[in-house]
């Protein structure tokens, strides 16, 4: 007995050593060691203003201001998703990263725990509302007394309650608590029309007008509110070199460029009729769709509608994030498909990849018997990129729909994808992503193919 009770204790004193020797290492843990290592990891949150995946390549603001900085350092970055901005501090003071970028609150409670670094930004909550009505845009906060504003739990309507009380009540507060809709859907329905106002961050208002020309975002609501970059406070040589990357690169062409993409830079494709369809012709390039159509059994035509919803047909276009030619295929992906540097705006080049791409994207639903319900699969991985389909088809099964029927099943789920309910699920691989858009995307270009074949025959 008295064996065990020393080998108990043994136990006991090897795990105190090793978290003491942990809770060390972290102490220890700054600016030298993290060159010597080679590596920045960096804490942050799936959103569309910070980290998300597209088309199988990282992006997102504070992902990008982050590679920067690393780079600056001379070392690599790597990438950990925490659930919460309380489970971003946690995985920061427990080692689990060395750097938080993302727009942390200057909380009192924060700045106990942290040191914050970087650029010191201020943000405030703005009113949504739309351009073009009959009423001209609220420019006053008193001028929301009688107005119906959805918002949904949370800051946001902690923020608006309390403006109510402020102007002595009469505010329309309708607290959206249906899960399966965000704040950014919210503002979707503002742009549609479905409803007048809204409430969200400045910067999340400002990305959403990339995609939303019609919006007016001009009142601010909220007081300011500071946030930035964080480290831990033993890591003070680091939080001084982020502080200082900063204020010398905020008006670096990398730096702007970045902001531009997010915050600038509209996310709609132009779309117009190049060739009439009447004279048997849907673009300048129907001979390159008719040849290489074949090599997926694909219609021409629907090739050609996925080119159309694309580029418009415009082999110079360049999107927001970056993807070229008549195809858009990312950077990587039309390296991966064997475009050759500099050709990814030759038309021939990027129909010859977009085709490759389609053939191994396919390989991917293999699962998928119906040809024709794969196509839709295909259609939205080509949009969204492969992983995004993947945790829709696993949220469908695990919510009891068919995770091999597109309509009213994996579709429903793709558009949750910007829930975080469901991309912080433990079945979603890829995080946040911004599923409407994909949603359009089939709809458009089946429906369009449609309109091809039957204005087009052969």
């Amino acid at each position: 007995m008295r064996n065990v009770w020393l080998l108990l204790l043994a136990c006991v004193c090897m795990i105190a050593c090793r978290h003491q020797q942990q809770s060390s290492e972290v102490t220890n843990y700054d600016l030298p060691q993290i060159k010597d290592s080679g590596v920045l990891v960096v804490l942050t949150l799936n959103s569309s203003t910070s980290y998300f995946d597209y088309r199988g390549e990282p992006m997102g603001f504070q992902y990008e201001l982050a590679d920067q900085f690393a780079r600056s350092l001379g070392v690599k970055l790597k990438v950990e998703v925490a659930r919460n901005t309380d489970d971003m501090v946690h995985k920061l003071l427990n080692g689990e990263g060395d750097l938080i970028a993302y727009n942390l609150p200057v909380t009192k409670e924060f700045k106990d725990s942290v040191e914050f670094c970087g650029e010191d930004i201020i943000t405030h909550q703005v009113l949504v509302q739309r351009n073009g009505r009959k009423d001209k845009p609220l420019k006053n906060v008193t001028e929301l007394i009688g107005k119906e504003v959805y918002v949904k739990p949370g800051k946001y309507l902690d923020r608006l309650i309390n403006l109510d009380k402020e102007l002595g009540g009469g505010i329309l507060i309708h607290e959206v608590t249906n899960d399966s809709i965000t704040t950014e859907d919210l503002i979707m329905q503002v742009s549609n029309g479905d409803i007048d106002y809204a409430i969200c961050d400045n910067d999340l208002a400002k990305l959403n007008k990339t995609y939303y020309p019609n919006l007016n975002i001009d009142l601010a609501v909220s007081f300011d509110q500071r946030a930035s970059w964080a480290v831990r406070k033993t890591s003070p040589l680091l939080g001084e070199a982020a502080t200082k990357w900063h204020q010398e690169n905020m008006t670096s062409p990398a730096y702007q460029a970045s902001s531009k993409r997010y915050f600038e830079i509209s996310k709609r494709t132009p779309h117009s009729s190049i060739l009439s369809i009447k004279d048997g012709k849907i673009s300048h390039f129907d001979h390159l769709f008719k040849k290489y159509a074949k090599e997926i059994d694909w219609d021409w035509r629907l090739l050609a509608s996925l080119a159309y919803t694309e580029s418009n047909f415009d082999t110079t276009a360049v999107s927001w994030a970056g993807a070229k030619g008549l195809m858009q295929l990312m950077p990587r992906t039309a390296r991966a498909m064997g475009v050759p540097a500099g050709m990814e705006q030759n038309p021939e080049e990027s129909i010859k990849a977009a085709v490759k791409y389609i053939a191994a994207t396919s390989h991917s639903f293999n699962g998928i018997q119906d040809p024709n319900e794969r196509v839709k699969f295909i259609l939205a991985a080509y949009n969204a990129g492969i992983g995004h389909v993947l945790d829709a088809m696993a949220l469908a099964e695990k919510y009891g729909k068919n995770k091999y029927i597109w309509n009213n099943n994996v579709e429903d789920y793709i558009l949750l994808k910007s829930n975080e309910e469901y991309f912080n699920d433990p079945v979603c691989k890829n995080g946040y992503f911004r599923g409407v858009e994909t949603y359009n995307f089939v709809k458009e270009t089946l429906a369009r193919g449609e309109v091809y074949k039957t204005k087009i025959k052969g």
